[in-house]
């Protein structure tokens, strides 16, 4: 991979994930066999797997963790940050659930060219849930 095409690959990554994921209807269903050949493919199918649970509204966590080519998950996710609340059953269902999303999603469908280019590199999505009353 050319050094110019890798240092905008990581730009594009890491100015995707750093905003946070606002639960709402999903363009890619969870589990899609079709290729993951976008930056915004690759978030929607992460994303079309996380259902936030019951009470969560508010709660955010940031995982990092890098893929392989394959679409396979390398090493175990790191929080990196969370704003949980109080309410230490509902913070375990709430980081329970983007796990549980993850181990769904993966591995994910990588095209061959979105495999070269995303290929570990360090991600750290946000999942934040959506507030009651927002749309």
């Amino acid at each position: 991979m050319k050094p110019r095409f890798a240092i905008v690959a990581l730009v594009l990554v890491t100015a995707l994930f750093a905003g946070s994921y606002e639960a709402s209807s999903q363009e890619r269903a969870c589990r899609s066999p079709d290729p993951v050949d976008t930056i915004k493919e690759m978030s929607d199918a992460i994303y079309a797997c996380w259902k936030p649970p019951p009470g969560s509204a508010g709660m955010s966590l940031t995982l990092r963790f890098s893929l392989r080519r394959d679409g396979t998950l390398i090493g175990k996710p790191r929080a990196t940050y969370s704003d949980l609340g109080t309410d230490a059953r509902r913070s375990r269902a709430f980081v329970a659930s983007i796990l549980r999303a993850l181990d769904e999603a993966l591995p994910l469908p990588f095209s061959a060219s979105m495999g070269e280019a995303i290929a570990g590199r360090m991600l750290a999505p946000r999942f934040t849930a959506a507030r009651e009353g927002a749309s």
